[in-house]
């Protein structure tokens, strides 16, 4: 069985946390791998919880057209997970806990696709893999818009961080640096396409 199913039908199974107490389904996370690249985000959302899979719902559109603005196609060109797996309930933010329940799982997928490139769409997915990669970050405004050559477990890879699109819904101050910065990240030759 390929790594990433394998992977996934744990975190389907999983109970390592509260979570799964109220989660419909679990979402490990979707697309090829060939590619290299990963986009992680934080949470699955409602829509999410309902389909098992990430960013469907107001939040996946956003990021799907900013991609496919720049023509990359999510279920072909990257791997889309989330730093936890499971919704917390009323789209809360993810506890410290259920974070380290999960992380174990996001190395595992990081090891499986083995990305050239990373992208982090928020604070915690952006904490949680900068922390991976031995640095710390109070805050998202310290990071965004930056790429870290950084090594997580045994793999290298460049690690760029932006806001998460649900931020950019709630705040269209915030959707102009989103976009500004996805178009940096993988639009053109100097984006995601040297990744490839």
């Amino acid at each position: 069985m390929d790594r990433l199913l394998e992977i996934a039908e744990r975190i389907r199974r999983c109970a390592r946390c509260r979570l799964h107490e109220t989660r419909r389904l679990a979402v490990p996370g979707e697309g090829r791998a060939e590619k290299g690249v990963m986009i992680v985000g934080e949470a699955p959302g409602e829509k999410e919880d309902e389909e098992g899979r990430p960013f469907v719902g107001p939040a996946g559109k956003l990021l799907t057209a900013i991609l496919a603005r720049h023509g990359v196609d999510r279920g072909r060109d990257v791997f889309i997970t989330n730093v936890v797996k499971c919704r917390p309930p009323g789209n809360r933010e993810p506890l410290e806990d259920e974070i380290a329940a999960c992380t174990p799982y996001l190395v595992e997928q990081i090891a499986a696709v083995r990305p050239r490139l990373i992208i982090a769409l928020g604070v915690h997915s952006a904490r949680t893999l900068m922390g991976l990669a031995g640095r710390k970050i109070a805050k998202i405004a310290d990071v965004r818009g930056k790429c870290f050559e950084v090594r997580i477990g045994a793999v290298d890879t460049t690690l760029c961080v932006t806001y998460h699109p649900a931020a950019a819904l709630y705040n269209p101050k915030l959707r102009g640096a989103l976009e500004e910065d996805l178009a940096r990240f993988i639009g053109g030759g100097g984006g995601l396409l040297k990744y490839m």
